[in-house]
């Protein structure tokens, strides 16, 4: 088998329609907390689809929902702060979206652009993603892997809450980093 026919049966094995597996998969978050570390927290209910067309990425496409009240950063009441109004505004607002608009590949790193809707507004983000791998697992699925970040600035959504320090800066970053460890099933 030649290099090419090599390359063209990994294309083709991960080209297909993909469903997210919550169970091996992360949906995080990283923001500074009063200007001298990190907190990171994550969702714990999502669900997502995927068409992944490797020959030609631009056929394929992205749709994530995320149970904005799944939060969980280790702390319950920081948890149901993030849920208040303040931020995810959770009880009026149950979900966080994101659906594709357009999908470049360049060797192993996807980007993907879509629309994120948070809190009642969407603004398009573009996300690189890391191709890591595919197998079949032991029950015989396929499995592809992805992993992803970026940065965004939380006001962008209307998440505004701060308090000032009395030493100088804010409490809660602008900027948060969005991390996403993929693992995706392929649908029959």
């Amino acid at each position: 088998m030649s290099e090419f026919d090599a390359s063209t049966t990994i294309l083709e094995s991960i080209t297909g329609d993909y469903a997210i597996d919550p169970s091996h998969s992360r949906l995080g978050f990283v923001a500074r907390h009063a200007m001298v570390t990190k907190v990171r927290g994550q969702f714990h209910e999502f669900s997502g689809t995927a068409h992944v067309d490797a020959e030609n990425p631009a056929a394929s496409k992205v749709d994530l929902t995320i149970t904005a009240a799944s939060v969980s950063t280790g702390s319950p009441d920081r948890d149901g702060h993030l849920q208040s109004n303040d931020f995810f505004g959770a009880e009026e607002n149950p979900q966080i979206t994101f659906s594709s608009t357009d999908v470049v590949r360049d060797g192993a790193t996807w980007t993907i652009t879509g629309d994120l809707t948070i809190k009642g507004t969407t603004h398009s983000v573009a996300i690189d993603f890391d191709e890591v791998g595919s197998s079949q697992d032991p029950f015989g699925n396929t499995r592809v892997g992805f992993e992803g970040e970026v940065t965004v600035k939380r006001s962008d959504w209307g998440l505004n809450f701060n308090a000032a320090l009395e030493t100088g800066g804010v409490l809660v970053s602008e900027k948060i980093k969005l991390e996403f460890d993929i693992s995706a099933i392929k649908q029959a």
